[in-house]
């Protein structure tokens, strides 16, 4: 058996920009990204903080140290710039590997720099964890 557990999450950054010429995804900062574990091209959920919207798309990586957080695609309807959005990605992982698994979390200040990053303790709430090392 496998269970779905979250991988990583990107906590209220904000939307950059809304794209609806483009095919579909979001592009989220290359820095922002290695921060997180979550890889270009990952599925994610997104969740919008300010209208309650979700939806499911997959990453482009963005330009490194632009904060770029756009939503492309006909799900650029469901955002604006400014809002402030939760990025969510989540892995497989067998009961044993549940219980040592340890979700990357990364907190954004209003201008989508890093204001934290840290992984959360196994079989704990939201507990900050421990700090993730600064590259």
């Amino acid at each position: 058996m496998l269970l779905n557990l979250l991988k990583a999450k990107i906590h209220r950054a904000r939307i950059t920009e809304a794209n609806l010429a483009y095919e579909g995804s979001i592009t989220i900062d290359k820095n922002i990204l290695e921060a997180s574990g979550i890889y270009p091209h990952e599925q994610v959920h997104v969740v919008d903080i300010d209208n309650g919207q979700r939806f499911v798309t997959y990453v482009i990586e963005g330009k490194p140290g632009s904060g770029v957080m756009c939503v492309n695609g006909a799900a650029a309807r469901l955002v604006h710039p400014g809002d402030r959005i939760i990025v969510i990605a989540y892995c497989h992982a067998t009961p044993d590997e549940a219980k040592i698994h340890r979700p990357k979390v990364v907190l954004m200040d209003e201008k989508n720099g890093i204001k934290d990053a840290y992984e959360l303790k196994p079989g704990t709430g939201i507990d900050p964890g421990e700090p993730l090392p600064r590259s």
